[in-house]
């Protein structure tokens, strides 16, 4: 890596994650976002080009097709996107040095085990959507030089939609909620995976990574937990899944254990609880 200022090439760039990396630049990161009319990964050559003219250090693909339950109809978009998307800039990166650091998600995992799944456990995506990404994995595998590839699960953030936003806006709403009290996983703040994968990327640590908050919750826990760090008198109800039908299948346990984090000496990320109560301060503010 050159001395002096470093620039990483964001994808997805409108995306939650993505709006929250473009904001993480300082005097020695140069970030420069790319929204989907800038930069359509699924076009070799408009990769190729952007990648050649910004050239950058290190990118970062946050950019994804993540309707999860309308993947299940939208199959080749989905693939298109996810995967030869993926291959797309894994090329455009191979040709001008560039580290290449891919987004991805849990639902990689069948979610049937009962322990934390490390960075090397066999993967068994059920959905089209999880299929789509670890297809993304498998591709940047065999073609990058230099990549990482970063699991990552329930993210929410300042920008877009997510979980904690809508459980906010159903307090003003309403005064009790049903949510689903079967399925186990790690929630993860933008700004705490942001942080982290800027980290990455300026190292040569390359392989798998799964980064979210650390510890673990059902759905209807951090449910519960968002509405007592609120202050919100919220009557939160469990459910099952089976209650709550969706036409993608969701892993019922997706907690992954961060061993490639602590394998490499990075900093793990903050427990989850304590990364909610940031974000609810930052919403605040």
């Amino acid at each position: 890596m050159h001395e002096g200022k470093i620039t990483l090439l964001v994808t997805g760039a409108n995306g939650q994650l993505g709006q929250e990396l473009i904001r993480l630049g300082d005097e020695r990161i140069n970030i420069i976002g790319c929204v989907r009319t800038q930069l359509d990964v699924t076009n070799l050559l408009q990769c190729r080009e952007v990648v050649a003219t910004v050239r950058p250090d290190a990118i970062i693909h946050a950019g994804a097709y993540t309707a999860v339950d309308k993947a299940e109809t939208e199959s080749d978009e989905a693939y298109r996107i996810n995967a030869l998307g993926t291959r797309n800039l894994a090329l455009a990166a191979n040709e001008h040095g560039s580290k290449l650091c891919y987004i991805s998600t849990d639902y990689v995992f069948d979610g049937t085990a009962s322990q934390p799944y490390n960075e090397y456990d066999n993967t068994n995506p059920q959905s089209i959507y999880g299929k789509s990404k670890r297809a993304g994995e498998v591709l940047l595998q065999s073609l990058g030089h230099r990549y990482f590839i970063v699991r990552t699960s329930w993210v929410y953030g300042k920008y877009g939609n997510n979980f904690v936003k809508t459980m906010l806006k159903l307090a003003s709403e309403r005064d009790s909620v049903s949510v689903v009290h079967d399925q186990f996983g790690s929630p993860t703040y933008t700004y705490d995976l942001g942080r982290f994968l800027i980290d990455l990327v300026q190292t040569e640590a390359y392989g798998i990574y799964h980064a979210s908050n650390t510890g673990a919750c059902t759905w209807y826990e951090f449910a519960q937990a968002i509405f007592e760090e609120s202050n919100l008198a919220m009557r939160t109800e469990p459910c099952t899944t089976e209650q709550f039908p969706r036409p993608a299948p969701r892993p019922a346990y997706s907690v992954m254990d961060h061993s490639a984090i602590r394998q490499n000496g990075f900093t793990d990320l903050r427990p989850w609880r304590e990364g909610l109560q940031a974000f609810l301060k930052e919403l605040d503010t």
